[in-house]
């Protein structure tokens, strides 16, 4: 079954929150890239001003594509860039720019100030972002500038790159789940090379590409936006981001949402092993969908089991024999599961995951690479945004476990049993990280933010790649008084953006009017 173009584009131009550089890409926008502080040093960065121009088209590294469309009302996004230090123990030295997006409040008389939006990966181009889900948002635009921002290693913010177009096509479709030795020695080489690239294009910047450099960068930003407070929607990872940001700035904290909550306790094999569970459970509730529609589910099965069982067979074929995929590209057993995993974000492309797994079924895989290429950030043209380089640099020096690839495969046995499908691809990557030239940071991030200001924490209970439990240690870590959890019984990984009429109102009562709602309220879907 061929891929309509439709589908293809609504599949590339989908986000995810998971896996020549040093220039910047604005044209007239760029302040100019690297520039030392000079001698004005910190004060200087915090009394700049920016320049705001019409919006460019994205860059490579962003995902390419054409400048956004203006808003309601012939809104016009703006863009400009930000000069931080690229080193923030060094703040005197060399600069390095962020690259921001905006587009203005509609009432200027009641505007309450900047609202500064994350949308997760670690390595997801706000950018890109923000436009793409403005319509979301347009509630709160009303008194708000939306904001956002590539941050630093990210996009056009002095992009981290490892590898050309063509060997990350061949990178991507390797097997990341050996079977036997040389199959081991083959990843791990392939790894190796793929670090060794990083370190040779973006060296200087790799020590510093870490949550807590963008956490305050956006402080920074705050200050030269003009906002004595900082308004904040982190969304996946931005919520770690966001709950960095309230542990060294808790008196700078405004009005905060984090949806779609990291837990902040989970270390490296913890994280993985939540998310083998719950992109698992998400597998589950889209094959009880399936059996639920009966002859209306094109794929075999009357259980979860059999519907299941009928996933795992097919991925077990394509590990010995890959089928076609789109022109001269195959689908390997990768991709497919990349595919599958790319497609549980969100419960309106369990469509698209069924018509993917009957055609491959039928020998083909095109709609399973399209979505495993929405997942890589490979663009139709074939060429790669940097989103899954940003992701590695920022994962691997924020976290400082080592995993060799004999330490991830004596933890396979715990996540086969966490995820029958999952679970190898999530064991196997504990070791993503073990060719790295740069020290990782922590063990788990600090978010404990005493004297901040109360932040809306919104847990999805169905969420596969940040698990519900995420939400409840994220309100612990934080601290009395400050975190309050909201519950969304739903699917898909988020809330505010799931159509959920409960959510939305309480997140826009407490972001534009102050009201926080009560603890433990629940939404049901």
């Amino acid at each position: 079954m061929p891929i309509s173009a439709a589908q293809r584009a609504a599949l590339l131009t989908a986000t995810t929150v998971l896996l020549a550089t040093g220039c910047s890409d604005g044209g007239d926008n760029a302040a100019g890239p690297s520039n030392p502080a000079g001698s004005g040093g910190l004060s200087a960065l915090t009394s700049q001003k920016l320049s705001w121009n019409p919006c460019p088209a994205p860059s490579a590294a962003e995902g390419g594509g054409t400048a956004p469309s203006p808003l309601p009302g012939s809104t016009a996004w703006e863009c400009s860039f930000l000069q931080t230090p690229l080193d923030w123990s060094a703040p005197e030295g060399r600069t390095i720019e962020l690259a921001l997006i905006r587009a203005r409040a509609r009432d200027k008389d009641r505007r309450i100030g900047s609202l500064v939006f994350n949308f997760g990966g670690p390595g997801g181009s706000g950018i890109t972002g923000l436009p793409s889900f403005a319509k979301d948002y347009e509630t709160l635009r009303g008194r708000y500038d939306l904001v956002s921002f590539d941050p630093r290693g990210v996009g056009r913010s002095d992009p981290v790159e490892c590898a050309t177009d063509k060997e990350l096509d061949a990178y991507y479709a390797l097997d990341f789940t050996p079977d036997d030795a040389a199959e081991e020695q083959t990843l791990a080489d392939a790894q190796k090379k793929y670090a060794d690239g990083c370190q040779k294009d973006s060296g200087p910047a790799l020590p510093h590409v870490g949550t807590e450099n963008a956490a305050r960068d956006m402080d920074l930003m705050r200050q030269v936006l003009g906002d004595a407070k900082l308004h904040y929607f982190g969304i996946s990872y931005g919520t770690e981001l966001g709950g960095v940001y309230a542990r060294l700035f808790p008196s700078n904290v405004g009005r905060a949402v984090f949806d779609a909550v990291v837990d902040p306790d989970a270390g490296v094999e913890a994280g993985a092993l939540g998310q083998a569970k719950g992109f698992q459970l998400a597998l589950d509730n889209f094959a009880q969908d399936c059996v639920d529609r009966g002859d209306k589910c094109t794929l075999p099965g009357t259980s979860v089991a059999e519907v299941e069982s009928f996933v795992t067979d097919l991925l077990a074929s394509l590990d010995k024999k890959p089928i076609r995929g789109i022109g001269d590209r195959e689908l390997t057993q990768t991709q497919a599961t990349n595919g599958i995993a790319q497609s549980l974000y969100s419960k309106e492309f369990w469509p698209y995951l069924e018509q993917g797994l009957d055609a491959a079924d039928g020998g083909d895989g095109a709609l399973l690479l399209a979505l495993s290429d929405s997942m890589n950030g490979r663009g139709e043209n074939g060429s790669y945004s940097n989103i899954q380089a940003a992701n590695a640099a920022i994962n691997c020096v924020d976290y400082k476990e080592r995993y060799t690839l004999g330490q991830a495969k004596e933890r396979l046995p715990q996540f086969r049993e966490a995820s029958p499908v999952f679970g190898d691809f999530m064991g196997w990557a504990l070791a993503s990280c073990s060719s790295w030239p740069v020290a990782g940071t922590w063990e788990h991030p600090d978010v404990s933010a005493p004297g901040s200001a109360p932040i809306l924490v919104v847990g999805n209970t169905g969420d596969p790649a940040t698990p519900y439990e995420g939400a409840r240690s994220m309100v612990k870590a934080l601290g009395p008084g400050v975190g309050v959890e909201l519950t969304y019984e739903g699917e898909g990984h988020g809330a505010y953006n799931s159509g959920s009429a409960c959510v939305k109102k309480a997140v826009d009562a407490y972001l534009l009017d102050g009201k926080v709602p009560a603890a433990d309220t629940v939404c049901s879907s």
